[in-house]
């Protein structure tokens, strides 16, 4: 009896095995009996929970906060009324998350409450960093700059500790809000969500977006790169760094393009997708492509009105295609590559006889 990517997977969960010790192993397996025999190459890992008693304690977690927000007056949102109490009430919601996160994420190995804890630990944070703000007298985006900031920080130590995955999808999340508002406070207008993705808006957010998106997508490419097989929670990180990186990436780009409109645009932004399609298979992160083409739709059906039907045809089309003949088309690509820095780090290819 041989063990498979499940198995070791449920050792780590089980706490049986370290995660550098799992990466070893599998590599081991694979040198000894060969990657194309042993590994089926079709699953991007991607949990959310593994039964319902992790949606149960996740449900008691939601009520256990509201009431706690009931009875204790703490207030998510930034608010004139936040003071010193509701500074500490913040600070003992910290407190009970990090050992709460103790006994389910170290101990117990859950995935749904763990990433719940990370959710409390960000509205704790902004909580706490609301109050500090009034009690420094800052306002408007000077609050919501230090309450995001301080937010983004208390995440970074939450997942230090913890290496709870979704984490790094927040912070990246606050980072951007933080740098936002500081704009914000040096005198750019409030942005709405054109000028989040339309490089040819006045204003420097959509600029921010598509940085601060290759930033990403560099970190979420180091974590793949330090997990090619995908065992680890360093590939959950890179998933959850792709969902935030490829719709910052992708959509402006792509939104700009189709703003501009005319026949040579179009063929541009069809040639762009198409080398994102590309990109997404070589790295064999479909949550890339899906996350960057998900929010296309969502905001071509607010802002392309009539066009966007044809918008959504195209690329539903193209994601059927794409899915039924992932493993077959990524292995013809990766053959046809030629060697490049890195490739050896990818996923492995060529791992079914898919046929096209």
């Amino acid at each position: 009896m041989s063990l498979d990517k499940d198995d070791i997977r449920a050792a780590v969960a089980g706490n049986i095995l370290t995660e550098p010790q799992a990466a070893s192993l599998m590599a081991l397996a694979e040198k000894r009996r060969g990657t194309r025999e042993n590994m089926d190459g079709l699953d991007e890992p991607f949990e959310l929970f593994r039964g319902f008693n992790e949606v149960f304690i996740v449900i008691g977690l939601v009520i256990l906060y509201a009431g706690w927000m009931g009875l204790t007056g703490l207030n998510i949102f930034f608010s004139e009324d936040a003071n010193l109490s509701t500074l500490i009430y913040g600070v003992i919601s910290v407190a009970v998350t990090y050992f709460l996160a103790r006994y389910f994420t170290l101990k117990r190995r859950m995935v749904a409450p763990s990433i719940m804890l990370v959710v409390l630990m960000l509205l704790s944070g902004l909580q706490i960093g609301a109050s500090l703000a009034n009690l420094l007298a800052l306002e408007n985006a000077s609050m919501t700059g230090f309450s995001a900031g301080f937010a983004t920080l208390l995440l970074a130590a939450f997942y230090a500790m913890f290496r709870i995955p979704v984490t790094v999808f927040f912070i990246a999340l606050g980072v951007f809000i933080a740098i936002g508002a500081l704009f914000v406070k040096g005198g750019a207008d409030a942005p709405g969500v054109s000028d989040l993705f339309m490089l040819t808006n006045d204003g420097p957010f959509a600029i921010i977006t598509i940085i601060l998106g290759l930033i990403g997508l560099t970190i979420a490419l180091r974590f793949d790169m330090s997990d090619p097989h995908r065992v680890t929670r360093r590939a959950s990180a890179g998933f959850w760094l792709h969902v935030i990186a490829a719709p910052a990436i992708v959509n402006t780009i792509a939104l700009t393009l189709f703003e501009a409109g005319g026949v040579a645009g179009q063929i541009v932004l069809l040639t762009f997708l198409a080398a994102m399609a590309i990109f997404a298979m070589i790295i064999d992160r479909r949550s890339f492509l899906v996350a960057g083409i998900g929010y296309i739709v969502a905001i071509a059906i607010a802002f392309l009105e009539g066009n966007a039907a044809i918008v959504i045809l195209i690329l539903g089309l193209g994601l059927v295609v794409l899915g039924a003949k992932w493993e077959g088309l990524r292995a013809r690509i990766m053959d046809a590559l030629p060697a490049f820095p890195g490739k050896n780090k990818l996923p492995p290819w060529g791992l079914t006889e898919t046929s096209l």
